[in-house]
């Protein structure tokens, strides 16, 4: 079974971290929520989300796939956390996947791991970062081991790449059906 992190930021977009964790989830995918504190975690709207574990103990265990929620000042906070920076470097060296979506691909930035990439974003983040990544407007822009999105009108689509990428497209359509699309 494919095993995801999911770092939740106070102030992350609570639409974009719920769906992606809902999601995988549905596809039998395991995954850890992880604070980057103990305790619960304030998202953008002020929905309290109550993380599985703490970043510092969930970077214990190997993963096959990291994701970042984005909204702010979430994507701030994951983009200024050494700890997420390390595990980015570290997963795309191993050549694991890595997935950002909304503002939070300024992480990917942050760390590097955009160079010579395609990518997406929130319009107004990645676009206007100095880099070599190549911006697009796409919903989902899968580049190698990363995987990039706009936003939370696009989480849903995100959310079914990821379990594509993890489980393969029958396990996708399965639970694309489940949704009532």
């Amino acid at each position: 079974m494919a095993k995801v992190l999911i770092p939740l930021a106070p102030g992350c977009e609570e639409l974009e971290a719920v769906t992606v964790i809902d999601i995988l989830r549905r596809a039998g995918i395991e995954v850890t929520t992880a604070g980057l504190a103990a305790g619960p975690v304030r998202a953008s709207r002020g929905t309290v989300l109550l993380p599985d574990t703490t970043l510092d103990e969930a970077l214990h265990n190997s993963y096959d796939m990291i994701v970042l929620p984005g909204g702010m000042p979430g994507s701030e906070h994951l983009k200024n956390d050494a700890r997420v920076i390390g595990v980015l470097k570290k997963m795309a060296t191993g050549g694991k996947y890595i997935a950002a979506i909304c503002a939070a691909p300024m992480a990917l930035h942050a760390a590097g791991v955009l160079d010579g990439k395609r990518a997406t974003s929130f319009p107004g983040v990645l676009d206007e970062l100095p880099g070599s990544h190549v911006y697009l407007d796409d919903a989902v822009v899968v580049d190698g081991n990363i995987v990039t999105s706009r936003g939370p009108g696009t989480a849903m689509d995100f959310a079914l790449k990821l379990v594509e990428l993890l489980a393969g497209k029958a396990r996708r359509d399965q639970v694309e059906s489940g949704l009532q699309r």
